[in-house]
């Protein structure tokens, strides 16, 4: 791996990931506003299998596979729709946030785990951040590029855990006090929208550099 700057510059990264809206926080929250922090965590542990499924693929080079063109633009693409129809859900008339207290249906502790496995899983975000994050912080003259990769992935995997721990921990706290403040739950909608949206425009531009013009 680079020096400490670069790691500095990874942490840094890879903070600002974890704590962008995304669907596997989204499905961690509202399992632990409509059912407690149990079911929350419960769900975080499916979500770390995406995560882990994403880490080895882009370790060993498969990832790679589907990352090639045309795949890029395609998942690029797909990606940033999913994230511009987040943005809206937040954001248009009569939509709802996450953090508002609403009656889901209680499901049992398996049944959340493979939830949350099953939204990882197919979430492209993931591996479009293994993929792309990983490579720009291995330092091939530093050893082997798959243990660098490993832990450089590893401390990721780490980051979104423990935000999402507290987020299963805290959401129904936070949704409480939030349900009392109907200006502040606007603007938690109004600035989760932006991000995502923000987001998806990264994301789109991304995809359309892997389009091929000739």
């Amino acid at each position: 791996m680079q020096g400490t700057t670069s790691i500095s510059g990874f942490l840094i990264v890879g903070g600002m990931l974890a704590v962008t809206p995304g669907p596997n926080m989204i499905y961690i929250m509202s399992r632990s506003i409509a059912q407690g922090p149990t079911a929350g965590l419960i769900s975080l542990a499916g979500v770390m299998l995406g995560y882990l499924f994403y880490m080895f693929g882009a370790a060993f080079g498969i990832t790679a596979v589907f990352m090639s063109q045309p795949y890029a633009a395609v998942l690029g693409a797909i990606g940033a729709a999913y994230l511009f129809h987040l943005a809206w859900q937040a954001i248009k008339p009569g939509g709802r946030s996450p953090l508002e207290i609403r009656e889901l249906p209680r499901e049992r502790p398996y049944r959340l785990f493979a939830m949350g496995a099953t939204t990882s899983l197919l979430n492209p975000k993931l591996a479009m951040t293994f993929l792309s994050i990983l490579p720009q912080f291995i330092d091939r003259q530093e050893g082997s590029i798959l243990g660098q990769s490993l832990t450089l992935g590893s401390i990721l995997i780490v980051a979104f855990a423990t935000i999402n721990g507290c987020v299963a921990i805290c959401s129904g706290s936070m949704a409480s006090t939030l349900s009392r403040h109907p200006t502040l739950l606007k603007l938690q909608r109004w600035s989760m929208g932006a991000i995502l949206t923000a987001l998806g425009i990264h994301m789109l531009i991304d995809a359309l550099k892997h389009v091929d013009v000739t």
